[in-house]
């Protein structure tokens, strides 16, 4: 049987996605200073650990940045190029039986897509993202290593860093408990520890994607998000997102295979009969 293969091509990673017979076959996650190699390596590789001859491969649809690159056909197979937000908006509505959401794709950056039924609309972004993490880690931490950055981080205390509510008043606020940030790092120490602040960074950048996309939504009737990308991997996802459930009443939702949800909306893009680019 047939497989039609999703890849999403980043500037640092590229991830690996087939689809065979309405089923999902295996995500591949791979790491590379260069995308073209990194394509070309996930690509075989992905072949390769699935036993998939080229014989196979219906059809190959890339999207992301670093699929500007390529101008012919990967393998000689057929291959086609299809818009970034539009795959966004398929990868992350499948399977969450929801009509209505915004896709929240947390890489480098942020993106806004917004999915009305089969209406996919990108509405907007901010440079706040992984990248954020890593820049501020280098300067503040010395150190770019991600995984460092998380141990660090569940060892520190944003109580430390962050101005709350309870700092200035002694009593919530309309809509506002205690331990609400009225102030991201301004409670910040000189001599705060490598621990607290790297809490403080990740939680700066968390908190400032989701009240973004909350601020998505106004004069709309859009009470879903669906996180997707790199950053839902973060452990710090499960205690920023929920607290702004509770104090927005609006609902998160970290899918299954939320990091891969963009290679997976570019090969439905070309099951369900969407506008691909050939190459």
């Amino acid at each position: 049987m047939s497989v039609v293969i999703g890849i999403d091509v980043g500037g640092s990673t590229t991830k690996v996605v087939g689809i065979r017979n309405k089923q999902i076959c295996n995500p591949l996650f791979v790491r590379a200073t260069d995308p073209v190699a990194s394509l070309f390596g996930a690509l075989g590789k992905y072949l390769y650990d699935n036993n998939i001859p080229l014989s196979k491969v219906e059809k190959i649809i890339l999207t992301g940045v670093g699929s500007a690159y390529i101008s012919q056909p990967l393998y000689g197979l057929p291959t086609a190029r299809v818009d970034e937000f539009l795959a966004n908006g398929l990868g992350a509505q499948y399977m969450t039986n929801l009509d209505k959401l915004i896709v929240v794709s947390m890489g480098t950056g942020t993106s806004f897509v917004k999915v009305d039924g089969n209406d996919v609309q990108h509405i907007g972004g901010i440079g706040i993202g992984g990248g954020t993490i890593l820049g501020l880690s280098r300067l503040l931490l010395k150190t770019q290593d991600f995984k460092q950055i998380i141990d660090l981080a569940q060892q520190g205390s944003v109580s430390s860093i962050d101005l709350q509510i309870q700092d200035i008043c002694n009593r919530p606020l309309p809509g506002l408990p205690l331990d609400a940030t009225a102030s991201i790092f301004g409670k910040a120490a000189a001599n705060a520890s490598l621990e607290d602040i790297a809490a403080g960074i990740v939680h700066m950048v968390l908190q400032s994607i989701g009240q973004a996309a909350i601020l998505s939504s106004l004069n709309s009737d859009i009470n879903d998000f669906v996180l997707i990308g790199n950053l839902t991997r973060m452990p710090q996802c499960a205690e920023t997102f929920p607290n702004l459930e509770k104090m927005f009443g609006k609902r998160f939702l970290i899918p299954k295979y939320a990091e891969y949800r963009t290679a997976i909306g570019a090969a439905l893009s070309y099951i369900r009969n969407h506008a691909c680019d050939d190459i």
